[in-house]
């Protein structure tokens, strides 16, 4: 994967709903634009992040499985762009 994140957060090992909460946590400390690389090895998490990036301002721009480790890039939205979008 050619994407360099900005920040890199380790919730392997962490059950469900876990990394999706730390994640949101990270998010929050990066600024609109940057890149966070979210690695979990709970197999709820793959759908936990689809929903989240569809319902939210982020964006899931890739996700991936390698051995039993789960990847993904979420880029940070502006929440204003979301609230303009929805109405």
């Amino acid at each position: 994967m050619s994407l360099q994140p900005d920040e890199v957060l380790d919730a392997r090992q962490l059950p469900c709903p876990l990394p999706l909460l730390k994640a949101k946590q990270a998010l929050s400390r990066l600024e609109t634009g940057q890149l966070l690389e979210v690695r979990a090895t709970d197999a709820g998490s793959w759908r936990d992040f689809e929903v989240f990036a569809a319902q939210g301002a982020h964006v899931l721009e890739a996700r991936e499985t390698r051995d039993d480790t789960y990847y993904y890039w979420l880029r940070k939205g502006n929440p204003a762009q979301r609230e303009d979008r929805a109405e």
